[in-house]
């Protein structure tokens, strides 16, 4: 498609994406992203129909090259679209998953053309779901200390080792896996990224389960399991900085930079549960003064991401402001999540039973699954570490090895 320039030029696109909507959007998901990707394994007629449709039409991943299936929009129509996505309460389905918002990046970023055209065009559809084998026992924050290896055995890689916290790995067609394959080398050095076909014997998920009720981490066993020579992004022994740009597009995704259907305001939900005045407003006034400082910080760390995603644009990537939004990101939701919960009352603590809504239950769930965002992508301190040293420049006072 073409690259739209002038206002006239956006207000058409407008209008060709809010048609779009109204005629492949189903009615029956609005507003309901977060419900209905929780049962994604057992999707409905209507969520199928809607990851075929926005798959096929590239608009999951609508600033993707064309030529790999993607949207080729230019940045303000995919601003425009997720403008027009928000009003029809409309969300991206293949957002929740790590094949549009890490893997496929980073391909772009450094796979070979075969590369491009082998996985992209099936992660733009929404055909292939994605996992990232990263976090060992031993291997946590110190990620360089990982200790699975793959070693060369001529036209092939053969992998052993064990990963943990893998999420959706259970579900998945393809791993994107550290691994070690230079055991001489320095720990940065001697990392290697590939990418790995999850169907086959020589590996086994074992899902670890949450307090949450789900269980979308797994322990990820690989015994003799193998990868083609090819399989290698990026080069020899220089996955470290692979991995790297990789958690740069998470953290970016866990911004809200990547968009996503709407939520209802809280001032909104809390009038269905708080007795409210003869002027219609909420009657308890520090419930008031939260709700409100609430709504200035999620405005707050909107402009911000606007802001820094134009900077990496322009800087032709993610850039270091994406661990300030990864923390902003974390501290607006959970601080949603524990109002949400509040406003409830006992409403929000139901786990199951016909006295509580599909919402009201998935309130607490959410509640206790927000929890784990300061930790996972690279916990709230490690963000903090990444802050002072890289955008701050204060002195490095961590024992580096």
């Amino acid at each position: 498609m073409a690259d739209f320039g002038g206002d006239l030029e956006l207000e058409d696109f407008r209008a060709e994406a809010r048609a779009w909507l109204d005629s492949s959007f189903p009615k029956s998901l609005a507003g309901k992203g977060a419900v209905a990707m929780s049962e994604r394994q057992g999707q409905s007629a209507d969520l199928a129909q809607w990851r075929k449709a926005i798959g096929e039409k590239g608009w999951a991943t609508p600033t993707w090259p064309a030529q790999y299936g993607g949207g080729g929009l230019s940045g303000p129509q995919a601003r425009v679209l997720q403008q027009e996505m928000a009003k029809a309460q409309a969300f991206n389905p293949l957002l929740f998953g790590m094949g549009v918002t890490m893997i496929g990046p980073t391909i772009l970023d450094y796979g070979t053309e075969a590369q491009k055209a082998q996985h992209i065009p099936p992660i733009v559809r929404g055909e292939v779901q994605w996992c990232v084998g990263y976090s060992e026992p031993n291997a946590g924050s110190d990620l360089a200390s990982l200790q699975t290896k793959a070693v060369d055995a001529g036209d092939h890689w053969v992998i052993n080792g064990q990963k943990t916290w893998t999420s959706g790995a259970q579900y998945s067609d393809w791993c994107g896996l550290l691994t070690r394959t230079d055991p001489a080398a320095r720990k940065h050095d001697g990392i290697s990224f590939m990418l790995v076909d999850m169907h086959q014997p020589g590996i086994e998920t074992r899902p670890i389960a949450l307090i949450a009720g789900a269980s979308p981490f797994c322990e990820t066993f690989f015994t003799d399991a193998t990868a083609p020579k090819d399989a290698l992004l990026g080069q020899l022994n220089v996955g470290w900085t692979v991995g790297k740009r990789l958690l740069q597009h998470e953290r970016a995704s866990q911004t809200g930079a990547i968009g996503g259907g709407r939520t209802v305001p809280l001032n909104q939900l809390a009038k269905r549960y708080v007795e409210v005045d003869a002027d219609g407003r909420i009657s308890d006034p520090d419930l008031r003064i939260r709700l409100v400082r609430h709504e200035m910080d999620a405005r707050t760390h909107a402009l911000t991401l606007a802001r820094v995603v134009a900077e990496s644009k322009e800087a032709n990537g993610a850039t270091n402001g994406a661990s300030v939004l990864k923390n902003s990101a974390t501290h607006v939701a959970q601080t949603r999540a524990e109002l949400t919960l509040e406003i409830m009352g006992a409403q929000g603590l139901g786990w199951q039973g016909d006295d509580y809504t599909r919402e009201e239950i998935e309130t607490v769930r959410g509640w206790l699954s927000g929890k784990a965002m300061s930790i996972y992508g690279g916990s709230s301190e490690i963000q903090n570490n990444i802050i002072s040293k890289r955008i701050l420049g204060l002195p490095d006072n961590t024992q580096a090895s």
